[in-house]
């Protein structure tokens, strides 16, 4: 008998702590204030170097970063605005 309390005990435990997960990666989207995945950096550094960006090139950096910032915040700005569906 106790044997079936822990395996119940552990799937209820792993669902929820699957369903605390989906919630999570679902809020991302609705709140900015949230840390970024790895996916989500490597993606936003295509569109910086996209836009001119070269971090090795350390000679005018603050300007061709501020410059790639603009162009990729216009870009951005096109862009429709995402649908929210629930």
């Amino acid at each position: 008998m106790k044997v079936f309390f822990r395996i119940g005990f552990g799937a209820l435990l792993a669902a929820a702590s699957m369903s605390a997960a989906f919630a999570q990666s679902s809020t991302r989207p609705y709140d900015p204030s949230a840390p970024k995945t790895r996916a989500e950096v490597k993606a936003d550094l295509v569109e910086w170097r996209a836009a001119g960006y070269d971090p090795l090139d350390w000679l005018s950096y603050p300007n061709n970063a501020q410059l790639a910032a603009r162009i990729v915040a216009e870009r951005r700005a096109q862009q429709p605005a995402p649908t929210v569906t629930h």
